[in-house]
Parts: structure tokens; sequence; C-alpha cells
């Protein structure tokens, strides 16, 4: 037994398993100090006089991690964004854009987004690398596997921030026609066009969460006193999608105008339905081609075997005594 562990320790493996358990114990220990944490006692008495039920307090727990998680980052971004940060206002705004077409409007956003790519670079440095040490032999291979995983992490918050940024425009895309119906009815009925943002805001949290946040926050530069012309321009650029860009145009010409804003309002709802409409009937189309490569691999393949194998069995079972003849 002694053998064996001083055989452990001496071997190549030992000093990959110790980075690897030292990186391990510094992170948890990171997260235990900055994550505030009660009392077992706290927590029953907690408990006791406001009780929650199960998803609730596992709703809370979730949320508390992450908190500790976006106060490791905001701590830590500052430092490892450092070596990232654009030094041309052109390249530091096209970041703001990204990040808020991907949902991410705080101050300290771009901070927390480059200091997460350092991050993601250390960790697939430290953590790869150490893994495919330990696996493999240490030569340029193993070094080179270790340096593209590394590389390849770096690129992850950007992937995360793509997948976030095409699934919010899409709920806004499902959602718009909806929030247009509903504000036609809110004009129709005597209201404005603020109040009208308002209602939205308020009536459609459940169902598109996604657009009750971007007209709240439009509202409420609204009171702030801002020009409803450069709200309504900002909310097309903010999301970067083209119906909301549309929209805003709409909207700021029919008041500059004076035209129907309803009657404008609904147009734009019934050619974003046609164009949802065309989207979807395009995809049915689709769908006979995309199915062509799954059947020729794997459907046909074992059909063929069912129908054509019992008669190929009885072929060689039949020509065997002939052959051998």
């Amino acid at each position: 037994m002694f053998d064996q562990l001083t055989e452990l320790l001496t071997s190549t493996y030992a000093v990959p398993l110790a980075s690897f358990g030292a990186i391990g114990i510094a992170s948890w220990l990171l997260l235990d100090w900055l994550s505030p944490q009660a009392t077992r006692a706290e927590q029953r008495l907690k408990s006791v006089c406001a009780p929650r039920s199960p998803s609730e307090t596992q709703q809370s727990s979730t949320e508390s991690r992450a908190k500790a998680v976006s106060r490791v980052l905001e701590r830590t971004a500052p430092a490892l964004a450092k070596p990232l940060q654009p030094t041309r206002e052109v390249d530091a705004g096209k970041l703001k854009s990204k990040l808020q077409q991907a949902g991410f409007h705080g101050s300290n956003a771009a901070n927390v987004f480059l200091g997460l790519k350092i991050a993601c670079l250390l960790a697939g440095m430290l953590v790869c690398g150490s893994s495919l040490v330990a696996i493999f032999t240490l030569n340029s291979l193993s070094i080179l596997r270790a340096a593209i995983i590394a590389i390849s992490s770096f690129y992850l918050p950007d992937v995360g921030l793509w997948f976030l940024t095409r699934q919010r425009k899409e709920q806004i895309f499902l959602g718009l026609p909806d929030a247009l119906d509903l504000m036609v009815v809110c004009v129709e009925s005597g209201l404005g066009i603020d109040a009208a943002m308002r209602k939205v805001a308020e009536e459609m949290v459940d169902s598109c969460r996604v657009l009750s946040e971007e007209f709240g926050r439009c509202n409420m530069q609204l009171q702030m006193g801002r020009p409803r012309n450069a709200v309504l321009k900002d909310l097309g650029e903010r999301t970067g999608t083209s119906d909301l860009r549309s929209l805003a145009s709409i909207l700021i010409q029919t008041e500059k105008f004076g035209s129907s804003i309803a009657r404008a309002l609904r147009v734009h709802s019934d050619a974003m339905r046609s164009t949802r409409r065309q989207i979807a009937e395009e995809k049915a189309a689709k769908t006979a081609v995309q199915l062509i490569f799954p059947l020729v691999l794997f459907i046909f393949p074992a059909v063929f075997v069912v129908l054509v194998g019992p008669a190929a069995i009885t072929m060689i079972r039949e020509m065997l005594p002939l052959m051998s003849s």
C-alpha cells in the first residue's frame, strides 16, 4: 500500500492531479466566501416564520447561487477584462450593441463579458491541459491539443451570446403581432401611444417577457423626459430586429404626418402575420427535402435488411447444395 502510494506520488500523474485539485479547492473556497449563507438554525426559523413551497425554495437557492456567481464576476471582471478592452469608441459601441441585443443592459456588462472570456481561457488552459497531460504523455501533440481546447474555450462566451441573441430575436418575432393587436385595441379605445405601450408592457409579462421588458424600458425613458422619436429609434437599435425598427419608423411617421396610428399598427400586424405564415410554409416545404438524408442513411438500410434479408438467406441455402455438387 505504501509502495503504491509512493509510486503514485512520484509518477507523471502527480503534478496534473495536484494542480487540478488545488484549482478546484480554491474555486470552491472563493465561492463559499463570497456567497452569504445563513446558519441552519436561522434557516429553520425563517422557514417557520415564512413557509414556502419546495419550488419556491429551489428557486430562491438557484437565485442565490446565480447572485454569488455574478458577484464573483463583477469583482474580478475589471482586472480580467483589462487586456481585451476596446481602444476605439466604435468597437466599444459594437460590443455594447451586441450585449444589448442579447438582453444585457448593465453598465458593467462589457467588463463581465470580456472577463468571462479570459476566465474561460484560463480554465481551459488549466483544466483541459492538466487532463490531457494526465491522460497522454507530455509531448508536442498533447500540448497542441491543450492549446486548441484552450483557444476554443476562449470563444465559448461568444457562442453563448450568439445563442441568447438568436433566442431573444425569435421571441420578439413571435410575440410582436400579439403585442401590436393589443396596442391597436388600446389606441382605438382612446389611450395614447405612451399609455398603450405601458398597457402592453403590463399585459405581456407572462406571454412574452422580452417585449414586456423592452416596452417597460421605453416607458421609463419617456417618463424621464426623453423625446419619443429618440426612444423609438433606440428601441429598434437596441433589440436588433427589423420588425421593431419598422414599427419605430411607422410610429414616428404617423406622429409626424398626423395619420391614424391604429390603422398603421393594424397594417403592420397583418404584414407580420403574413410573413410569419410564409416562413412556416417555407419550413414545411423544406421538410420533405431535409428528410431524405435521414431516410437514406438510417431508415432505408433497416428496411432493406428486413425485406431482402430472408430472401437472401433462402437463396444462399438453395445455392449451397448446387455449388457443393
